[in-house]
């Protein structure tokens, strides 16, 4: 059994040329904490995160290298928080794409491993084709669960 078991073939997913308020919409609408992203020939080239988008609507002096890690004494409305992140809306999500330490999976490892991978990442994975680099699929808590729970004391889940 491998990661191809449990991956949605049909990922939603995001192209280095979409914009942050593309991004933003998907993140919103399909209630995702991060989505794949991709470039023209569909090679998997990394995550947009709701962490982005905290991090482009919170002021600057809590983000910055040496920042406040606290701030009790900073008044930001919502008006405030809408307009730092209109300054970003029509920029392309590689503004803020997360290559580093993420965690992807190959259609062909082991489940267990995908699991644990899965486990350590605390994330939806990428599943990433070994060779062309090319996006797969997705892996999600929900998607392993179905497929684990699907015969679990008469719980079924289609996992269509």
């Amino acid at each position: 059994m491998t990661a191809r078991l449990c991956m949605n073939p049909n990922p939603v997913f995001l192209r280095t040329s979409d914009t942050v308020a593309r991004g933003a919409e998907l993140i919103m609408a399909k209630q995702r904490r991060s989505l794949p992203v991709v470039d023209e020939e569909d090679r998997f080239a990394g995550m947009f995160t709701a962490n982005c988008l905290l991090y482009l609507v919170l002021p600057k002096v809590a983000t910055m290298e040496q920042g406040l890690d606290t701030l009790p004494y900073v008044q930001y409305s919502l008006d405030d928080l809408r307009e730092n992140l209109n300054k970003y809306l029509d920029m392309p999500v590689t503004l803020c794409l997360k290559k580093e330490d993420v965690a992807v999976v190959h259609p062909d490892m082991p489940i267990v491993e995908t699991l644990l991978t899965l486990y350590k990442a605390k994330t939806n994975l990428p599943v990433v084709d070994r060779d062309s680099g090319r996006l797969e699929g997705t892996i999600s808590y929900y998607g392993v669960g179905a497929m684990i729970m699907g015969d679990v004391k008469g719980y079924r889940v289609d996992s269509s």
